[in-house]
């Protein structure tokens, strides 16, 4: 993925992000254009961005990719990733882009993968400015996501102490305590081929607080009358499907859901024709090029 690498401030902060537009695009013509937001401490580099940005750009749409606050290249507490903070993050990239000389500004979606799904239908449901929502294996509810992540009772009983103790040391000692990514959010390790290099591996649990505390299933009914396309492998095993099926029971219209059978939670990271082409069909639908 190419494209034209820049900067924006975000609380204070400068965080660093790519700028890519169709293939032929013409000086002085405005394109509509996607945010594709990055999941749980990955980096603009995953392939779940850069896939779906080249395939964007494909079909005639201008994309931004960026490090949140505190991942990759941009500034920030290394891995202090707090939700409504990217949130913010997401609402800055949106204003940043709405000023760029080849982009639409009424013409700007937001999709998101896993984690970044989350935070993109939080941010949709906050800001009209949002013109259309994709989420791909997002969540709505942190603490019922974390109860399926963690389903024995010995499992939720480390992962709820984990936070508790979190608490209390950072009561005692005025710090954070730093936990391995895969204790906050479980993946098989076959999958973990995935995740992107330079990815984070330890956080510090106020992470894993912010995540449990974090609700945009109560703003996801918000969007309407602006569309919502929720995506999801029928068996995740990272991200619970049920996560999907309740935000499409909370959401207004339009909204459409599909579950694929022959992918799991990396959805546009794998061999994604299938998946790609209801993308596709669904922005040619709702938010044309």
């Amino acid at each position: 993925m190419s494209g034209e690498k820049v900067t924006f401030v975000s609380d204070g902060l400068k965080l660093s992000g790519l700028v890519s537009l169709p293939a032929g695009a013409v000086s002085g013509k405005k394109y509509p254009a996607v945010m594709v937001l990055h999941g749980f401490g990955s980096n603009k580099t995953s392939k779940t961005v850069s896939q779906p940005c080249d395939f964007l750009n494909g079909l005639g749409y201008a994309t931004l990719s960026f490090d949140m606050r505190g991942c990759g290249e941009s500034e920030g507490e290394r891995a202090r990733i707090i939700c409504l903070e990217q949130v913010a993050d997401t609402r800055n990239a949106l204003t940043f882009l709405q000023g760029h000389p080849a982009i639409d500004p009424r013409r700007i979606a937001c999709m998101g993968t896993s984690f970044g799904a989350a935070v993109t239908v939080y941010a949709a449901g906050v800001d009209d400015r949002i013109a259309a929502a994709i989420s791909v294996g997002g969540w709505g509810d942190g603490e019922k996501k974390f109860r399926a992540q963690h389903p024995t009772p010995e499992a939720w009983a480390k992962f709820t102490n984990m936070l508790a103790e979190g608490k209390r040391h950072r009561e005692k000692t005025g710090k954070a305590l730093m936990v391995p990514r895969y204790d906050i959010v479980p993946i098989p390790p076959h999958l973990r081929a995935h995740v992107a290099p330079g990815s984070i591996l330890e956080f510090p649990h106020d992470t894993a607080q912010s995540m449990f505390d974090f609700r945009a299933n109560e703003v996801v009914g918000k969007i309407a009358p602006r569309p919502l396309l929720l995506m999801h492998p029928s068996v995740d095993s990272v991200t619970p499907t049920q996560q999907s099926i309740d935000l499409f029971g909370l959401a207004g219209q339009p909204t459409e859901m599909h579950l694929f059978s022959d992918a799991d939670h990396f959805l546009l990271a794998e061999d994604s024709k299938r998946e790609l082409r209801v993308l596709s069909d669904w922005l040619a639908r709702y938010f044309p090029a």
